[in-house]
């Protein structure tokens, strides 16, 4: 089993359902981050990045052939754990990748 290494993305995995209830949880900001609203909402894939919490990179797909990438930071359960979206990218698409942004 390979780890990840504090501060490197890891490998891009499946989405599963704690990662879906994460995205549902913020789903009303990314929306206003993205200045729109989304009627469907899959969390497709995701990666993640150890840093003073955890940042997730989200490929979220959001109906017909559009996604969106979401960069969400999670803090440490040890503090607060509050979640922030840190950024969103639109009109990407399933083939696009994944990566730090």
């Amino acid at each position: 089993m390979s780890r990840q290494l504090c501060g490197g993305v890891g490998s891009e995995k499946t989405a599963t359902p704690d990662i879906q209830q994460i995205a549902d949880s913020m789903k009303s900001k990314i929306e206003e981050k993205a200045n729109k609203t989304f009627d469907v909402f899959v969390v497709k894939s995701y990666k993640t990045q150890i840093v003073s919490g955890t940042n997730y990179f989200m490929k979220i797909h959001v109906g017909g052939d559009d996604y969106i990438h979401v960069r969400l930071y999670q803090d440490l359960p040890c503090r607060n754990s509050e979640r922030e979206i840190s950024a969103v990218q639109t009109n990407k698409l399933h083939t696009d990748e994944l990566a730090y942004f």
